[in-house]
């Protein structure tokens, strides 16, 4: 697998582009091969990514992360579509009282008052 693993101090990100078992963490720091660096603070320097690597070690079968596909894809690297690397959005259920889960008995019958004698 292809991935960003992170480096830098706190509040000050750098990435590695790694080549990587698919079973090592991405903070576990055990990666086979450096493809280069990424700096988001940067924006007019160029990231230094051995593009020519990716696309070899692609064809021998390594994943790419989601987050690194879609820089790729934004820097023209690769052709494809952007994927959603954010996770998915579930509703919050709310709770339903119990007395309203029950179904509606049936009306109670009326009570005719009987005249005293």
């Amino acid at each position: 697998m292809i991935r960003l693993q992170r480096t830098g101090r706190k509040h000050e990100p750098t990435f590695r582009v790694v080549l990587t078992d698919s079973k090592n963490g991405p903070k576990s720091g055990k990666y086979l091969k450096n493809l280069g660096w990424y700096d988001t603070r940067i924006k007019n320097k160029p990231e230094q990514i051995d593009t020519e690597a990716i696309k070899y070690w692609m064809s021998k079968g390594a994943k790419l992360s989601l987050t690194l596909h879609n820089y790729l894809v934004h820097n023209k690297v690769i052709t494809g579509k952007k994927l959603n690397a954010l996770p998915l959005h579930t509703p919050i259920k709310k709770e339903v009282a119990p007395e309203a889960a029950k179904p509606a008995a049936a009306p109670a019958p009326e009570v005719v008052p009987t005249p005293a004698a």
